[in-house]
């Protein structure tokens, strides 16, 4: 092959519709290479059954099915990006890569070396906004300074949006410039170490019902009434412009949670120590107790506070939890067990389908006290008034805790009023100047 061509790369956009970087890559003029890399430095550590690597590889699938009908295919590969491209350098005649742009620590420093890495090749590295309606650098204070409250993020954040065009790419009648090749057969997950599991992962589709009702059903778990799209948006099988244009039509406080989303987002990429510490330093002074023997309890739900439990049972079944329920479940592991976010964090990102570091970090941090913007260390959930609430009639309880109700059910293993305390003089003790 002589003619020179351009890659792109796929990472957290497995979508040709509305994908920037994809859009931008078809219309430079030049041939287009998709390629997807599986990179050990990402999949190293996870269990062999992550469905999370399953839902990307079945999404890889979905997208070389569409390919073949224009004679191309993704080119998928299992290995760090450097050589991943280095390989690539020497088969092609390559013009520019391509890709959209990801804020998290690593791949910021990912990125920082494929770009130097290029660059002493002679190969551009062009990268675009597409996983985020606004970047950390463009809802900022007067002063420059990046928001730390979320109300006058969040009402900056419209602002910005209702004074400007929204802008969607049109990738379909670009279609004809993706390099025309046969490409090999697609890796299985088995061929990385991984388990090929039977899952049904939550459509697509942006359901005008679950938004429209979303302000009234958003906090009873035990109703079906969330449209589960975190997932698509964290691997980008979704358009967040979609999403941005579904939330001003139907609800403004389901468009609320994406602005939560890229809240959350622009204090990983602006204060990058949360990712392992306190947002604010003097919750790092909280004297955690590890009881290894009640963090257990608290992950196999079995704690003997029902919500927590069906939270926690519901999590590890499905990879799933309802919002209203992580709150709870947060609060109970960090005040009640007094047992360090960074566990109960790290839990969740090994089990959540939806898991978005930037996310969940926040929420956590927000769950401890210990956040920008978060509940103050004195707000502790009493789970059993949140139970009596949000599940009066125990639907969710009883759909995940089948022994609920019965002597087989366990005891609480704290008690709520002497939990409390204890939490309130670990926190103060901390937090005294």
């Amino acid at each position: 092959m002589h003619e020179t061509i351009n890659l792109f790369w796929f990472r957290r956009d497995l979508r040709l519709h509305d994908n920037h970087g994809l859009y931008e890559a078809l219309i430079s003029g030049r041939k287009v290479l998709p390629v997807f890399i599986f990179d050990p430095d990402i999949l190293n550590g996870l269990p062999a059954d992550d469905l999370r690597v399953n839902f990307i590889w079945k999404s890889l699938k979905a997208l070389n099915d569409k390919l073949g009908a224009h004679a191309s295919a993704i080119s998928v590969f299992y290995g760090r990006p450097r050589e991943v491209f280095a390989l690539l350098a020497s088969r092609y005649p390559i013009s520019t890569v391509f890709t959209n742009r990801d804020y998290e620590p690593s791949a910021i420093r990912r990125d920082a070396e494929v770009e130097l890495m290029l660059s002493a090749s002679g190969i551009s590295f062009r990268s675009f906004k597409d996983q985020v309606m606004f970047e950390h650098l463009e809802i900022v204070k007067p002063d420059g300074k990046p928001y730390v409250v979320f109300t006058p993020y969040g009402r900056r954040w419209l602002e910005k949006l209702n004074s400007e065009p929204l802008i969607q790419y049109n990738t379909a009648p670009h279609f004809h410039r993706f390099l025309n090749y046969d490409a090999p057969e697609m890796p299985e997950v088995e061929d990385f170490g991984f388990i090929k599991r039977r899952f049904d992962f939550p459509e697509t589709t942006l359901s005008e019902e679950k938004i429209t009702a979303y302000a009234e059903t958003r906090n009873i778990p035990g109703l079906d009434s969330t449209t589960r799209i975190g997932l698509h948006l964290r691997f980008g099988t979704v358009s967040v412009r979609d999403c941005v244009i579904a939330g001003r039509k139907y609800s403004a406080a389901w468009l609320n949670e994406l602005i939560w989303r890229e809240f959350f987002m622009q204090i990983l990429a602006n204060f990058p120590h949360v990712e392992s510490h306190a947002f604010k330093p003097e919750y790092d002074r909280i004297q955690w107790q590890q009881g290894e023997e009640f963090f257990d309890r608290w992950r196999e739900g079995k704690t003997g506070y029902p919500l927590v439990d069906a939270g926690m049972r519901e999590l590890s079944e499905t990879g799933f939890m309802h919002n209203r329920v992580r709150m709870v479940t947060a609060s109970f592991l960090t005040k009640h067990l007094l047992t360090d976010w960074r566990l109960g964090e790290a839990w969740f990102a090994e089990k959540l389908l939806d898991f978005e570091l930037s996310s969940n970090n926040g929420n956590w941090q927000w769950a401890a006290g210990s956040g920008c913007d978060a509940a103050p260390y004195f707000r502790i959930f009493n789970p059993s008034e949140q139970a009596r609430k949000f599940d009066p009639q125990a639907v969710y309880i009883r759909k995940w805790v089948p022994g609920y109700g019965t002597t087989a059910y366990p005891r609480p293993i704290v008690d709520h009023t002497a939990a409390r305390q204890r939490c309130l003089a670990a926190y103060s003790a901390a937090l005294r100047p």
